[in-house]
């Protein structure tokens, strides 16, 4: 199989020609001198890294595992060399905060590195993803103590981060966590509990591991209101930095799991081990939903990386595999990508990834402006979208990520089946982003519950004005409206059920019944506005090849042809509420 090829190109004229990339730095005095050119080359070496060191590890990583013995956690071949090897050369410490020696660079950066990553090895990408996850929790709610002491070493990979929040008996509702903290007296305290499902909880690595720890004070009150977080490392270091004794915490067991084998997702026994409160007490969650909220962005980003990697080696396998005669007659055998339901799968793969970076690259130039642009209601606005995309992006490019794996394993028929190709890896890997971080179900009631209300239930407006003020534009290329139009169609179908949706609002079960049947509206719109956009880029650019032209505006009809009109039937769908999910009484199921 045909080793993977970093979509650079693609980043490069999102940026480019999409995005004017270089006007959105210029306004950010803290990334004023970064540019195309620059980040073109940053993104070039990211690829070889993936390509080269990452991406031959994915298949062994898979097959041999990570096992426990006496207590101690080992990866698999290659990962512990790997890892140092990212963090050498800076990979770990892209977009982290200059002030605890961060390079400082823009989060779209970040993000596009997270999506080359996770093609070429999700496994490994969940031990920086979610160190840099719990580097945020504590940039923003730690003590300026545990700061200095933690964030230099994890923002450069030296130590990791892990979040411990899942227990047995409490997964979604953390209100029924039992892991209890004790004061101990001189500002720290004694963590006793257990958690499971924990990724990254140990490895071989060498370094500490910062446990993020959902866990109760004595006197707290039951419920969500009377959990607080705590940092728990592995090893205790002192003042200075350096490493002490082994903290009273273990890892109990490992767990078998579908896909990620590579990555050890641990059972974690914590036995008076110390730890030190993070933000206020009774308001871990507060704390935690920091982490959790990034996490969720760079899980959906795994979802588009393993499409990204299926549909390539799909496509390569397409054009080379022989077999029947072409859709004209002509005798064959002809390459199976001359067969329309084959290439109706490629082409749904590739209109999904190719979207999905545009959305991901378009939300992430939204947090670099929403962290540091010197107007404080322009930092506001762009914050509050970020805010509304962060469960589509999750929910949605994680369902159709693990549906373009699928597509992607049909391509390939039986051989697809079998393991040499590596797409039933894909397959398997993907479907956990699905549901880590939050069920994409709980995304949804996200989407619907919260986000929708936000600034007076203006937020989803002010993001479909947006919309429409760039499909009024590109309205004005008559090339362009076999396009703009079925997107506007669309656009004010989501208006309508936004409105209905938000009318439902004080009615659960109602907004229940809707709720993951419109993020895919939205996501369906999302993505539409964005082939727009990259469509109406391809006709005005000039630095862009003939074909990558080409290929955007006919994927871009594909989308409005095949894809978007899956709208129509979502929307008859929420139209017909709640009662034919409900009628059939649960013991008759």
């Amino acid at each position: 199989m045909p080793s993977y090829v970093p979509p650079v190109d693609d980043m490069t004229f999102l940026l480019r020609d999409v995005f004017d990339f270089d006007a959105i730095m210029a306004a950010l005095p803290r990334h004023a001198e970064v540019n195309t050119k620059l980040a073109e080359s940053v993104l070039e070496e990211a690829g070889k890294f993936c390509a080269q060191v990452l991406e031959p590890l994915n298949r062994s990583g898979d097959e041999q595992g990570c096992t426990l013995a006496y207590g101690e956690v080992s990866t698999p071949r290659g990962f512990p060399d790997a890892y140092r090897q990212f963090t050498v050369a800076g990979w770990a410490s892209l977009s982290g905060n200059p002030d605890y020696d961060g390079q400082g660079l823009p989060r779209v950066l970040q993000i596009q590195l997270d999506e080359m990553v996770s093609s070429t090895n999700l496994s490994f990408g969940l031990f920086p993803g979610l160190t840099r996850g719990a580097v945020e929790a504590l940039s923003e709610h730690a003590s300026a103590a545990l700061k200095t002491l933690y964030l230099p070493k994890m923002i450069s990979g030296e130590w990791t981060g892990a979040m411990a929040l899942t227990e047995a008996s409490a997964g979604t509702d953390l209100g029924l966590l039992t892991t209890r903290s004790e004061p101990i007296g001189d500002g720290s305290y004694a963590i006793t509990g257990t958690k499971i499902f924990i990724s990254s909880g140990d490895h071989d690595f060498g370094g500490n591991i910062a446990h993020l720890v959902l866990a109760r004070l004595p006197d707290a009150p039951k419920g969500v209101k009377g959990i607080s977080l705590f940092l728990v490392p592995k090893f205790l270091p002192d003042s200075a930095g350096n490493i002490g004794a082994r903290n009273g915490m273990s890892v109990g067991s490992l767990e078998h799991k579908m896909g990620i084998h590579g990555q050890p997702t641990c059972m974690m026994n914590y036995e008076n081990a110390t730890g030190w409160l993070v933000g206020e007490a009774g308001r871990g969650l507060n704390a935690m939903f920091t982490m959790m909220n990034s996490e969720r962005l760079f899980v959906g980003i795994q979802g588009l990386g393993i499409a990204e990697a299926a549909c390539q080696k799909a496509t390569a396998y397409a054009k080379e595999r022989l077999q029947g005669r072409s859709a004209n007659g002509a005798p064959g055998p002809v390459p199976i990508i001359q067969h329309p339901d084959v290439r109706k799968m490629l082409l749904t793969g590739r209109a999904f990834a190719d979207g999905a970076r545009a959305l991901a690259t378009w939300t992430a130039l939204q947090m670099d402006i929403a962290a540091t642009h010197p107007d404080a209601k322009t930092r506001q606005d762009a914050d509050g979208l970020v805010a509304l995309l962060t469960p589509v992006i999750k929910a949605a490019f994680t369902d159709m990520g693990f549906e373009t794996a699928v597509l992607s394993q049909q391509v390939f028929g039986g051989h697809g089946y079998i393991r040499e190709w590596g797409m039933e890896q894909y397959v398997r890997d993907a479907r956990i982003t699905q549901i880590y971080e939050g069920t994409n179900g709980v995304q949804a009631m996200d989407l619907v519950g919260r986000k929708l209300a936000m600034e007076d239930g203006q937020l989803p407006r002010r993001f479909f004005g947006l919309i429409r003020q760039d499909l009024d534009g590109a309205a004005r290329h008559d090339e362009l409206l076999s396009v703009v139009q079925p997107v506007a169609a669309a656009l004010t179908r989501l208006e309508s059920l936004t409105h209905t949706v938000q009318a439902r609002s004080g009615d659960t079960l109602e907004i229940g019944a809707a709720a993951t049947d419109y993020l895919r509206v939205f996501a369906l719109v999302a993505l539409g506005w964005v082939w727009v956009k990259m469509a109406a880029a391809a006709i005005g650019s000039n630095s862009a090849s003939a074909p990558q032209r080409r290929r955007k505006i006919q994927v871009a009809r594909f989308y409005v042809a095949r894809m978007l009109p899956m709208t129509v039937g979502l929307e008859v769908a929420i139209g017909n509420a709640a009662e034919t999910i409900m009628a059939l009484d649960a013991e008759l199921l």
